[in-house]
């Protein structure tokens, strides 16, 4: 993969305070918390955009990191994601979006770049403000909602106790993805981690 010469903007997608922090939805924060304690990235305030943002290298003198936590909520996400891909001068194929997503089981990690927001408003926000779907994503499957519950109301609820156990591994392995995009591109990416 030919590297560019920007760094890469890790956004992981979810909602500001402490009774959202455990939610499905929150997935894409706690793998952005983890990337950025990889990285040597404090998060603190940006001071030009609603986020908080953290800085660091992949290895030593390896392809620089800019990980975001937009502190808006999910729907207008898109704002602080420009505002710093402006800041940083990264293009939108260096843009990492990690997420809930649905229409994955509980357990698997996907990625890819562009396509649809399957209805996820965090997407649908970056998409807008950036004017491009073509960023990668890194999906974290949280699979469909047991029954008859709605589907806005389970990505709002806590991961149960059963996922909780493996939650931890699999925050891990969705950050060992984002690092693996940075690295080695999508389609590698794409090769080994869609097979587990």
């Amino acid at each position: 993969m030919a590297e560019e010469s920007g760094p890469w903007l890790v956004v992981g997608l979810g909602n500001p305070g402490r009774e959202y922090a455990g939610n499905r939805h929150n997935v894409g924060f706690m793998v952005a918390d983890l990337v950025a304690a990889r990285v040597g990235g404090k998060l603190g305030r940006h001071r030009r955009a609603m986020a908080e943002v953290g800085e660091g290298r992949l290895g030593f003198g390896g392809p620089k990191l800019v990980v975001a936590k937009p502190l808006t909520f999910m729907n207008l996400s898109g704002g602080p994601v420009a505002a710093l891909a402006q800041f940083f001068k990264v293009s939108p194929g260096q843009i990492i979006a990690v997420h809930d997503e649905l229409d994955i089981d509980y357990g698997q990690v996907r990625v890819k770049c562009g396509g649809g927001e399957g209805g996820h408003n965090g997407l649908r926000s970056m998409s807008k403000s950036l004017g491009t779907k073509d960023y990668v994503r890194v999906r974290f499957g949280v699979g469909r909602p047991p029954g008859r519950q709605d589907p806005a109301d389970y990505v709002l609820s806590d991961f149960s106790s059963a996922e909780r156990k493996e939650l931890e591994f699999l925050v891990d392995r969705a950050a060992d993805v984002v690092e693996s995009v940075v690295t080695r591109g999508v389609e590698p990416t794409q090769n080994e981690y869609h097979g587990r």
